[in-house]
């Protein structure tokens, strides 16, 4: 019999969450996302250890001061890491917008396209690549001008149902909601445990699916942080999944029959939800766990982003000493 990952296959889009470059040639998925968090551990080992060199020599050429310098090193070293993961997947590579121009959407527009440009002068095309933005008003309106724009965009940090309307309203290529953070907030806010059925992190992604298939919205849903195999299995047969190495590995020992549990043929008629800013904000305002972890989200990838400019600003000190 095959593995659960080979039947996962069958029906589902399979994504690497990682920047593992190791595991994604041994694993084989079509498609990786990255954030500052994987970024920032990629560049910690041996494969990415001439780049950070490549990248320190490179801004000590550069104009600037010292902090504008390492955020220039940081983004080059960010592009560095998708470009490797390019080379080994078939499809798509996602590379994220700062956390900190999350409520900035000409900002994060701007920093879009200097990430498609970036990719270009290494002649990857943005065919290839996934633009990622946290799904706040703000983020969502960005997408919205660069989907008109032809870069296709991944909204991520998503948690709620109105971020998903609002995702789709843009014409955002795809969407990522949470999985495994919604369900961190539950078993946290209740004490309780959850069975992969009854996960909230499952249960709305589940609705989320329900809710564009109904509509005929085409945006892709991609579920994302997950924290066991079940919650996979769960949503097997979703548009695309995107999974961490280990519990691909997992998967790829698992023997039994995996069962669809999703279909875009089968689904429950549902109105669509007229979707304004107001509405957005209060829905959202109304949801406390997204609330909350988006706002914890932000902070997190934003955390990470620091790090890495800090640790690039510590190796141009070295260089320059």
């Amino acid at each position: 019999m095959t593995s659960k990952l080979e039947q996962l296959r069958s029906m589902t889009t399979v994504v690497a969450d990682t920047g593992d470059i190791e595991a994604v040639a041994r694993l084989k998925p079509v498609d990786c996302t990255t954030n500052p968090s994987i970024v920032l551990k990629a560049i910690g080992t041996s494969i990415f250890a001439d780049k950070v060199k490549e990248g320190v020599a490179w801004g000590r050429k550069q104009g600037g001061n010292n902090e504008a310098i390492a955020i220039a090193v940081a983004d080059r070293l960010a592009i560095d890491v998708g470009a490797a993961l390019a080379g080994i997947v078939p499809g798509r590579v996602s590379t994220e917008v700062d956390a900190d121009l999350s409520f900035d959407t000409e900002a994060s527009i701007k920093k879009a396209h200097d990430i498609i440009a970036a990719y270009k002068a290494r002649g990857i095309e943005r065919e290839r690549i996934l633009i990622k933005l946290a799904s706040t008003w703000e983020g969502i309106k960005a997408a919205e001008v660069l989907q008109a724009e032809g870069i296709d965009c991944n909204l991520t940090l998503l948690f709620s149902h109105a971020q998903a309307v609002a995702c789709a309203d843009a014409k955002a290529f795809l969407i990522s909601p949470f999985v495994g953070r919604i369900l961190d907030w539950y078993k946290k806010s209740t004490g309780q445990d959850y069975t992969a059925e009854t996960d909230p992190g499952v249960v709305s992604v589940r609705s989320i699916y329900n809710y564009y298939k109904a509509n005929g919205i085409s945006t892709i849903v991609m579920g994302a942080s997950f924290r066991n195999t079940g919650e996979i299995e769960a949503l097997a047969g979703c548009d695309r999944l995107t999974i961490a190495p280990n519990l691909l590995d997992e998967l790829d020992k698992a023997e039994g029959t995996l069962e669809r549990k999703l279909s875009p043929e089968k689904f429950e008629a549902v109105a669509p939800i007229k979707m304004d800013e107001k509405t957005f904000r209060w829905m959202l305002n109304e949801d406390q766990m997204a609330t909350e972890k988006l706002s914890d989200g932000i902070r997190l990838f934003n955390k990470d982003l620091i790090a890495l400019r800090n640790l690039v600003s510590k190796e141009l000190q070295l260089a320059a000493a």
